[in-house]
């Protein structure tokens, strides 16, 4: 269970749909194309809420509400359906609460590690925000680098170190990190959950785990997690500028220099 790669001999090949019309798009014309189609799907304007489930957070779905409409990513134009295992490939278009609103759930993500470009690892985010999304809320999987940290244990992002020497934009697109995840959404979690901890998150480009020396360099470098997802996620969705909440699983890879064994 992880947000990350999958285990050795289980490797599945990229599932990739994007059509070469697509690929031709500018990035924020194709997600407007999806975030189009989403609303011609479920007959909703806007969804005002994003969720992004990663590895081990499919269940969260149930608990989020009963969706009204389920589209398969295969079927939106330039989504790429996830191949990592955990990770279910459909959207979701949810009533929040009693209300008119809806929030879209995106069952799993794809990853760079799976061959694919960045630019289709945040189109699912890049259309959540044409499709109205003012609130983007990540989820993962990611090893815990504190030994005070239990396994299975949320932790709510405060900031990222992005070691992946990428960034999703392309040209002079200078976007602001600073608060990249939310001070306000972060509060509003600790006003419900007061045990609800926090940690600096390291993203690391994978699909290999790290070795002993790496996690003690994240360690100096004030990482407390360290993962292979969000970090690009956050940087694209902050560009039209909704407010972002990243919400790790904890995982025991980091908390030694053991082995961690296949599961």
């Amino acid at each position: 269970m992880t947000d990350e790669a999958p285990a050795r001999g289980r490797y599945p090949q990229p599932a990739r749909r994007v059509d070469d019309a697509d690929d031709r798009l500018a990035p924020d014309d194709a997600a407007a194309l999806a975030a189009a189609e989403i609303a011609t799907r479920t007959g909703v304007p806007a969804h005002r809420v994003a969720v992004v489930l990663g590895s081990g957070w499919a269940p969260a779905a149930g608990e989020l509400g009963t969706p009204a409409t389920t589209i398969p990513m295969a079927e939106l134009p330039a989504f790429s359906p996830p191949s990592a295992a955990g990770h279910g490939g459909s959207v979701l278009s949810v009533p929040i609460g009693g209300s008119d609103e809806r929030m879209l759930i995106l069952l799993g993500r794809i990853h760079a590690y799976e061959g694919h470009d960045l630019r289709h690892v945040v189109h699912p985010v890049r259309t959540a925000c044409a499709a109205g999304a003012r609130t983007i809320i990540l989820t993962n999987a990611a090893g815990g680098l504190r030994e005070d940290y239990a396994v299975g244990q949320p932790v709510l992002i405060s900031d990222h170190l992005n070691l992946t020497a990428r960034s999703p934009l392309v040209g002079a697109q200078f976007v602001d990190l600073v608060d990249a995840y939310s001070p306000r959404l972060r509060a509003l979690a600790r006003e419900i959950d007061d045990n609800l901890t926090e940690g600096v998150y390291a993203g690391l480009p994978g699909p290999h785990y790290e070795t002993p020396a790496e996690i003690r360099m994240l360690r100096t470098l004030g990482a407390d997690l360290v993962g292979m997802s969000t970090v690009q996620e956050t940087i694209a969705a902050r560009r039209p500028g909704p407010r972002c909440w990243g919400f790790p699983g904890d995982q025991p890879r980091g908390r030694n220099d053991r082995r961690i064994p296949e599961s």
